[in-house]
């Protein structure tokens, strides 16, 4: 019996659904789902949706005690469609392998892999390993070449009347717009690139009539080839290529060099895989679309259209809406060198696959990490709900093991301050670091590692060089000389207190304490206590500590800033 929605997150109400579809279908069987990512450029993180939704919900069902098959099939059979922009050792060049099969178009210069499509393929592999997701490869290149899918060609090309007459519903109607999307920040990710579907194609209608099938051409390789006819009894093929003019005939039954359109091809894969469980895009998902004609499709080759819910875009902090092809858009790769593999888990663990969300590149990774951390807390003290207690489960670790963690966990803000202030210098980084809790000071930089690094290479990435901390050399005389006697006072007041204060939580107490003490009221006053003009006479007096030690207005949290530049060089920039 299915678990009470009130009480389970969006993950476990899938499992339930999916464990008894499965066993409605094939008893005893192991559950299957999948994704489809076609490597036709860098896989970004709108792309990841694909593959982390049916994962979480892989994962829950193993954790439930079933067998169960992630399949990803890697869409390196699809046509070359474009050349992407910002691809680094890709030129125009590149424009004389459109219409080729990913697998047959060269890697970019200096690639490693013997293709375009193993050369995507490998960092996005690579990132999910890292991710803690365990999963089925399937190279759709390998799959038609080696004539797994005859048999299917075969009944496609019997039944393409059939398959015509469904497609025919809808080849009249206008496109359907997609769903509006709610704007996530400045960016949404689409997965338009995320699988096949991406083309949409469904074939073509020629004098011949109708055939699903499409070769590649044995001239020139490319897919701009047309059927001219086709013989059921003996499976004779003969098509001509736009492109060069090629022609031949051939039997299908034992020609390898072609594929089923797409909106074709995916239906025949949910028959053939047994796949339970697929999401697809808001693009895939609207009336004559692929899944929505797949699901008529798919009872031609035997099967049943898989339990797929419509997941929705992603968005990205201060980037532009753009696809795969386009180049330059974040992917796994670039999130999981700022973040460890359990926050970017979480990001897609705590929404449901219809709600956009947003991964932030800016100085919302801060905010997100605190948030994060409280959660921990949450967690450990017994007092986080139960929706999200799930989602933090499913973050730290699968049902095979936990994911690696960082053995002390200080804040993402802190460390990020450190790294940005000491610029590379390891030991002045475990100096500071280790002053943070003199009760228990930090041993070595290990103990704050893979943290530090991620906080590291996010200020070294993604912090404009305008907006890096660079600590004075020199005192501002000038701005010393300036000040009025409110404002020395405020300075002594601080200076006065730095030994006795010198932790991260006592200078916190000390520099916000400032300003009330000068008020009059006790360094202790909580918020509650005080009248709303502190608030300004704080905001005043960082501002002055900023620019007698950054020369700016703003800067790294204070306390971690002080503790950095350290109490002799404070003492200095502050005039003592």
């Amino acid at each position: 019996m299915a678990q009470s929605t009130e009480t389970t997150d969006w993950v476990s109400r899938f499992a339930d659904e999916v464990i008894e579809e499965s066993e409605r279908r094939a008893p005893g069987k192991p559950v299957v789902v999948a994704s489809g990512l076609s490597p036709s450029g860098p896989i970004h993180l709108g792309n990841l949706r694909e593959v982390m939704t049916p994962h979480l919900v892989a994962d829950e069902v193993r954790r439930r005690g079933h067998q169960v098959r992630h399949l990803i099939s890697w869409d390196d059979y699809d046509r070359y469609r474009k050349v992407p922009a910002g691809i680094a050792g890709v030129d125009e060049s590149w424009a004389e392998h459109i219409g080729k099969p990913l697998t047959s178009v060269p890697a970019p210069e200096g690639s490693a892999y013997p293709n375009w499509a193993e050369h995507f393929k490998a960092a996005m592999t690579e990132s999910l390993a890292e991710l803690g997701v365990e999963f089925d490869g399937i190279s759709q290149t390998e799959q038609y070449t080696s004539g797994a899918y005859r048999e299917q060609i075969l009944h496609a090309m019997r039944h393409r009347g059939d398959i015509d007459a469904i497609l025919a519903q809808y080849r009249t109607k206008p496109k359907a717009k997609k769903p509006q999307q709610k704007a996530v920040d400045e960016a949404e990710l689409e997965a338009e690139e995320g699988s096949g579907a991406a083309s949409e194609d469904d074939g073509s209608s020629g004098s011949a009539g109708y055939f699903p099938y499409k070769p590649y051409c044995g001239g020139c390789g490319k897919d701009l080839t047309t059927v001219t006819s086709y013989d059921d009894d003996t499976t004779e093929l003969a098509y001509t290529c736009a492109a060069c003019g090629f022609a031949e005939t051939v039997r299908l039954s034992e020609f390898n060099r072609g594929k089923l359109v797409w909106k074709v091809d995916w239906p025949m894969r949910w028959a053939y895989e047994g796949v339970v469980f697929e999401p697809s895009g808001v693009d895939h998902s609207s009336p004559g679309s692929s899944f929505q004609v797949g699901g008529q499709i798919v009872g031609i080759f035997g099967g049943k259209q898989p339990i797929g819910p419509m997941y929705a875009f992603v968005g990205i902090s201060g980037m532009a809406k753009m696809s795969s092809s386009r180049g330059g858009v974040p992917t796994p790769a670039d999130a999981l060198k700022i973040m460890e593999p359990q926050i970017l888990r979480w990001l897609y663990a705590r929404r449901r696959p219809n709600q956009s969300f947003k991964i932030a590149f800016d100085q919302e990774i801060q905010r997100l990490y605190d948030e994060w951390d409280k959660l921990a807390g949450k967690v450990a003290d017994g007092s986080a709900l139960p929706a999200d207690i799930a989602a933090h489960t499913r973050a730290v670790g699968t049902a095979a093991a936990e994911l690696p963690r960082t053995p002390r966990p200080l804040p993402y803000r802190t460390l990020a301050s450190v790294a940005d202030i000491t610029a590379g210098h390891e030991d002045q980084a475990l100096r500071i670091l280790s002053e943070l809790d003199p009760d228990q000071p930090l041993s070595s930089l290990a103990e704050a590692r893979p943290r530090y690094d991620k906080a590291e290479a996010w200020i070294n990435t993604q912090v404009p060089a305008d907006q890096r901390t660079i600590v004075r050399d020199e005192p501002d005389a000038e701005l010393l000389k300036s000040l009025d006697e409110a404002s020395r006072q405020s300075v002594r007041l601080l200076l006065d207190g730095l030994a006795e204060h010198w932790s991260i939580d006592g200078l916190t107490h000390l520099v916000y304490g400032v300003p009330k003490v000068q008020a009059g009221f006790s360094a202790d006053a909580t918020p509650k206590e005080l009248p709303a003009e502190i608030k300004t006479a704080q905001r005043t007096f960082f501002a002055l500590l900023y620019h007698l030690l950054v020369g700016r207005d703003t800067g790294p949290r204070l306390p971690t800033l002080l503790l950095a530049v350290g109490q002799d060089r404070v003492r200095t920039l502050l005039g003592e």
